[in-house]
This record gives C-alpha cells, structure tokens and sequence, in this order.
C-alpha cells in the first residue's frame, strides 16, 4: 500500500460557501451555534473572514465584522482560522498605501486570524510583498494564490516560475486558486506534479463546482500530491460554491489519504445547516441556477459570477438578445488588455467594456475609467503586452499616464489623513480600518451602531427608574 498520506480539509462553510450561494448572507447569529461541532472536525482551517464577507456584514446585515471574527476567535479552539485577502486592495476596490494594509494584516491577526490567503487578479506579485512581509512578522501564515487560468501565455512553465517567485518571497503555502472552475482533472495530476517538483512549499487547491469537473479534479490532484483542498459542507456545496466536505472525506475512506473525520458528527453539522440553505430557496436569495453545472464557463472561461453579471447589464439595456455577441467579445477583450485571470476586479472590468464595445457597434468607441487605468499599468503588470492599437484608441492624450513600477509605490501612507477624518466615530481601533476600506458604508453602520447603544442606554436608564416593565 501506498505511504499513508491523509489529505488536510480546509471548510469554506462560514465564508465562500455562503459568498459563492447566497451572496454572503449569512449572519453571525446563525454561525456561532455550530462552531463547536465545526471545531471537533479536525479540519486543517476553517475559511471564516475576508473576501466578501466584511463589505456584506456592514452593508446588509449591519454587523461589525471585527466583533464576528473576535467571536470566532472564543469558539474555535482547536482550529485555525483563515482569510482571504486581495493584495494590495487588502478587501477592498482599489489599492491601498502600504501603512494601510501592514495595519490591516496586523489587526487581522490580533484579533484571530491565523493563515492569510493573499491573491492578485493579475498574478503581479509585487501587489502581495507587502501583505506577506507584513504576515511574517505577525507570525501568521502567509498563503499566496495564484489565480488560475487558461490562456497562450499560462503554460506549466509560467506556473512553475509564479512558484518560485512566491518560495523566494517568504510565503508559507501556495494555493492554486481557481476561481472559474477551468482547472481539469488531468490538468491538475500535471499542474501539482510540476509545483511539487519546483518547491518544497504546501500546496493547496481551491476551486469552485461551477464546470461540474471539481470532485473529480479534486481526486486527481490528491493522488499527484496534493497538501490540502478546499470543501463545503453539503447544504452549501456544488453549483457555484465547492465539492461538498462529506462526499470527498468518504471518497478517500479506507485509503492512504483517508482524513480519519467522523461522518456522524459531519451530518449533525449538515443537519444544521440544511434549514438555513431550504430558507434561503424559499426567501429567492439562493437562486435554484446558482447549483446547476454551467458548461459556458468552460466554453468562455467566464466565471459564474461573471455570467449573472453580464445577463444584468444586458437585461438593463434591453438587448438580452446580444448575450452571445458579448460572451464572444469577452475573451477579445481579455486578450487586448494583456490576458489577465478574470477575477476581481479584472472579470468586472473585462465583462463590462466586452458590453460596451457590443452594444456601441464600434470596440472601444468608449472606455470606461477602469479599462484605462489597465492599460496605464495602475492594476500591475498584464502577463502579456496591451494591444497597442487599443491602447492608443482608449488613452489618447492619457498615454503619457502609463506606469511600470508597482502601482503602489505612488500611494502615499494614508493611515493619518483616514483616522482624521472619521475620528469622531472611533470607538475601536479597527475601525479606521472598516472606513479605510469602505468609507460611505463604515459611515453609515457608525451611525446605526451609535443609535443601538442610545437605545440600549435610554432602556438601562429606564430599568434603574423604575420606569420601565421588567
């Protein structure tokens, strides 16, 4: 038999299960009831926090989403908590100055967090140096992802090279981070293989169900080596979320990568969550196509997301029937500004101008701000040189704007000018950075956190009068 090697689990239940399902709508309050049982799994990490989960507590369900994380922190006891973290953008849209984001990493892990998963959407590595010095010396585990795709310029020698880069950076671990679902099975037993050869890092591999191939793949990387995999529980697998947590742990039962966990205690947790998964098919918010197999995202190399996002702005303009038309354009498009991985924000931008350039009858009869700042070298650096006569159609006069160095060595620290102008709502030292990251939103949850505590003061005030009903 072979050495017995068991595969380490890391849950995305508490974050991108319900990110990638429900649009990351889950509370705190449903959370913490079963943390204990999540606890006594055994799992490598629990992905709780990051990604998009901070900007949708403030904004929907008006929670602060350090005080989650510090709730996490008291329930986990055994197990290690992790993030998702988008470089230089740290959770946020645009790139931040570095003192902003050395902060974040620090507060992050202060207040529980234990591995940092660290990406950039167009692999430039220079975007993550900054988030992976600063989680070495907070001692926290740096994971750099590389965002997978497909494409000329992505041969296994690319891969292996990004590897190198990222051993020689200070990283922990590497994650091979695909976000579309475009990783095939095949592909990966060669993909692992050669990152295995190339580095002595851990590898970890996440994608999502959205292509109907994950499990599968998922098998073939395990066997060429793979360190750990990324799974949800089953309420909140498949579809556009990943490979459900129960069905590979009894895959790989009985062989050397056998995870010893306990299927009776992973079904009282799919007991759990199974209500909350039936209320959200009843409520609309888990929307029944979101757990079909979406075949296009192989065809296109368009993420799910991506798909929904273009059907809106179509539906908007009512011209539905240019739906062909735009996904044909959208890998033109791709390939003009330097053949990035479609992931935030470069799927958005890239999605958004395929739309333009149809609707308008003429390619780049208009560019939006974002195309621009592509082109210009704003986001990093493309795997591929721009189309040089789109570059010249888009930016016009703006030419003399482009950049080469890394975009944030033109940001100034910023963590002054941000704690003045919101110092008046201050009331933990995370919450410069809440406003950092989303201002008008931070704003916004200030004020209804400050009317929750009148109200909760005025309420003590009465009990002691004697004023009010016990």
């Amino acid at each position: 038999m072979a050495e017995k090697k068991p595969i380490k689990i890391t849950e995305t239940i508490l974050r991108d299960a319900h990110q990638s399902l429900i649009a990351t709508r889950m509370t705190t309050e449903q959370m913490m009831p079963i943390v204990d049982k999540l606890d006594k799994v055994g799992y490598h990490s629990v992905e709780c926090w990051g990604g998009a989960t901070f900007d949708a507590s403030l904004r929907f369900l008006k929670e602060d989403p350090w005080d989650r994380l510090r709730k996490f922190r008291d329930g986990f006891k055994n197990t290690k908590l992790q993030m998702l973290f988008r470089g230089q953008n740290i959770l946020g849209y645009r790139p931040y100055g570095d003192d902003v984001v050395e902060y974040f990493v620090q507060k992050s892990v202060a207040n529980g967090i234990d591995i940092i998963r660290i990406f950039d959407c167009l692999n430039d590595l220079r975007n993550l140096k900054t988030a992976v010095k600063a989680a070495n010396k907070e001692k926290a585990h740096a994971q750099v992802a590389l965002s997978y795709t497909l494409g000329d310029a992505y041969t296994l020698e690319y891969w292996v090279g990004k590897a190198k880069e990222i051993e020689e950076m200070g990283a922990d671990s590497i994650c091979i981070k695909d976000m579309a679902g475009l990783l095939l099975p095949y592909r990966a037993t060669e993909l692992v293989t050669a990152l295995k050869e190339a580095t002595s890092l851990p590898i970890q591999l996440h994608t999502h169900y959205t292509s109907g191939v994950a499990s599968m793949t998922y098998l073939k990387a395990v066997e060429a080596g793979v360190d750990v995999i990324d799974t949800a529980m089953s309420p909140f697998a498949l579809g556009t979320s990943q490979p459900a947590t129960e069905v590979m742990v009894e895959t790989f039962k009985g062989t050397p990568y056998d995870t010893g966990f306990d299927q009776k205690l992973l079904s009282e947790i799919a007991d759990y969550f199974r209500p909350i998964r039936d209320h959200a098919l009843e409520s609309g918010l888990l929307n029944p196509k979101n757990l079909g197999v979406n075949i296009k995202t192989l065809l296109y190399q368009v993420p799910g997301g991506m798909l929904s996002n273009l059907t809106s702005q179509l539906k908007e303009q009512g011209a539905e029937d240019k739906y062909y038309d735009v996904l044909e354009e959208v890998p033109r498009v791709r390939k003009d500004l330097g053949e990035p991985p479609l992931v935030t924000p470069s799927s958005q931008i890239v999605g958004t101008q395929a739309v333009f350039n149809v609707l308008m009858g003429e390619r780049y009869k208009m560019a939006t701000k974002e195309t621009k700042d592509i082109l210009k070298g704003k986001y990093g650096e493309a795997v591929r040189p721009f189309n040089e006569d789109v570059k010249k159609k888009c930016l016009g006069d703006e030419i003399n704007d482009c950049i080469t160095c890394r975009p944030a060595d033109l940001i100034p620290d910023e963590l002054e000018t941000l704690e003045n102008e919101m110092k008046q709502w201050e009331q933990q030292d995370e919450d410069v950075l809440t406003y950092a990251l989303f201002p008008q939103v931070a704003v916004d949850y200030f004020k209804y956190r400050q009317a929750q505590q009148t109200k909760m003061d005025e309420t003590i005030a009465d009990t002691k009068n004697g004023s009010y009903p016990v």
